[in-house]
């Protein structure tokens, strides 16, 4: 079969080239029978010799070492790419990594420089705030330095007046006025007529006896206001404000601080109180067993009251705290010994959260006093228009005893008091020459035009009340919690 292929390709290589292929067949050195033909070249005439084949193998071997070198480069070059491309990659991942990074630290700096600003502000508020501070102490300081020179010069003012009563004092004093209190009241018609002292040497002379006021006058400048008569009487003078401490909080701009004129065990006479009435939910009640204490600021006991109360018109009686709850007319009265309420009681057609207050506001309604005639509601009705209406309440049921209805409109004056069953209003708050200027008295059912000079020192007046032991009035002027002395005349 094999022959038959060789003899079928060997003709047709005769018929392309023609008659100069030749066939031969012989057996080789193994012995084996080989085939062979020969074709002659279209183009050479003769074969090269060796010597002419040498130098073509070994250009062919240098071309192909050449590629071989140029091969080991392109693999060479490749793998460098390749690495190339993987450090890329990497590098890549690298990047957004750091770049990432690169953007928390800058939104970090961009909060610190945020914190930085805002703290660099609050610094700048605060310092602002010491300078305004600095500036009100300095005014302060000044104020009170200016004080400092008043009161040694009135100290010395009295010291000289005393020294001259007594020296012009006579041996035997009748109940008429002699020659030498007429000469003094002579001396006194050069002072200024508007004067606290002028009010005060004029009341001793015109409604006191003159033994009285050589008696009188020398034991109160030992005694102080303690010493002015144990009867009733008319209000005739009120002395200059004496501040006893200063409120802590704005809570403290307006309130009432007070004493219990009939104090029940085991409170005493010394025993205060004291409320800060400025918010929505007045219920603290301080208690300070001493003056002393109370002027230092250090409460002994802090009562919750179970309601909330309203305004400045609380009084302490008798061991009870009266008060008015919030946004209602009924009076309250809560027993300091049991912590507890013990009586609630309406308040008839009273005005209350606004309708009737004082000039200064406060949603003060309905003000409650305590006096030598027992415990009062100051208050107005619809009935009334807006006039003041005075009540005595039972302290033990707060039941009204009998009820009288002035002609003093209530919001026209900026506080009132009672002293003796009369009532005495302030003409303003604010004012530091503001006048007590009308009395009303219950036992005649009569209205009284009055002149009386009352210093609002702090202008903002919000509590004024009398206390009929001590013989004195409390106040709270402006964060400030400050008395007053008075006098009365004899009746």
């Amino acid at each position: 079969m094999l022959v038959a292929c060789l003899l079928l390709s060997l003709s047709l290589l005769q018929g392309a080239l023609g008659s100069t292929v030749h066939l031969r067949r012989a057996n080789d050195r193994h012995g084996r029978c080989t085939y062979s033909f020969t074709v002659p070249s279209p183009h050479e005439a003769s074969c090269p010799g060796s010597d002419q084949a040498m130098p073509a193998i070994l250009d062919l071997q240098r071309e192909s070492n050449m590629q071989r070198s140029e091969l080991e480069s392109a693999k060479a070059r490749l793998s460098l790419l390749e690495s190339l491309v993987t450090q890329s990659h990497a590098m890549e991942g690298s990047s957004a990594s750091t770049v990432e990074s690169l953007q928390r630290q800058l939104a970090s700096l961009r909060m610190e420089t945020t914190q930085q600003k805002s703290q660099a502000s609050r610094m700048e508020t605060a310092y602002r705030d010491l300078l305004r501070n600095k500036s009100s102490l300095e005014e302060e300081k000044r104020h009170l330095e200016r004080e400092k020179e008043e009161l040694e010069r009135r100290l010395e003012n009295s010291s000289q007046e005393i020294a001259q009563l007594r020296a012009n004092q006579c041996p035997q004093v009748s109940d008429t006025p002699v020659p030498d209190s007429l000469q003094r009241s002579k001396k006194v018609s050069r002072w200024d007529m508007e004067s606290p002292d002028y009010q005060e040497l004029k009341s001793e002379m015109t409604e006191v006896s003159a033994s009285s006021l050589f008696q009188e006058h020398s034991s109160h400048s030992r005694l102080g206001a303690e010493d002015t008569g144990t009867g009733c009487g008319e209000l005739v003078w009120v002395g200059e404000p004496v501040t006893l401490r200063k409120a802590e909080t704005i809570a403290g701009k307006y309130g009432v601080w007070m004493k219990d004129p009939e104090p029940a065990s085991p409170y005493t006479r010394e025993t205060t109180w004291r409320i800060d009435t400025v918010g929505t939910d007045i219920r603290q009640v301080f208690e300070y067993d001493s003056t002393d204490q109370f002027i230092q600021g250090y409460p002994s006991k802090v009562h919750i009251l179970p309601r909330s109360m309203e305004s400045t018109g609380a009084v302490i009686y008798r061991g009870s705290l009266y008060f008015q709850r919030r946004k209602s007319r009924i009076l309250a009265k809560y027993d300091l010994r049991k912590e507890t309420i013990t009586v609630q009681k309406d308040l008839t057609n009273a005005g209350y959260h606004g309708q009737f207050p004082y000039s200064w506001g406060g949603y003060t309604d309905i003000d409650l006093a305590v006096d030598e005639m027992g415990l009062w509601a100051i208050y107005s009705t619809q009935k009334a228009k807006g006039a003041i209406v005075l009540s005595t309440l039972d302290p033990e049921t707060l039941e009204i005893r009998q009820t009288w209805e002035t002609n003093i409109r209530k919001q026209s004056v900026a506080n009132s008091f009672m002293i003796c069953g009369t009532l005495y209003t302030i003409s303003s708050y604010s004012s530091p020459d503001a006048m007590i200027h009308f009395a009303y008295n219950t036992a005649t059912s009569t209205r009284k035009l009055l002149k009386i000079h009352f210093e609002n020192r702090y202008k903002y007046s919000s509590m004024v009340d009398y206390n009929p032991t001590e013989r004195k009035l409390f106040a709270w002027d402006n964060f400030n919690m400050v008395t007053y002395d008075i006098r009365l005349s004899k009746m």
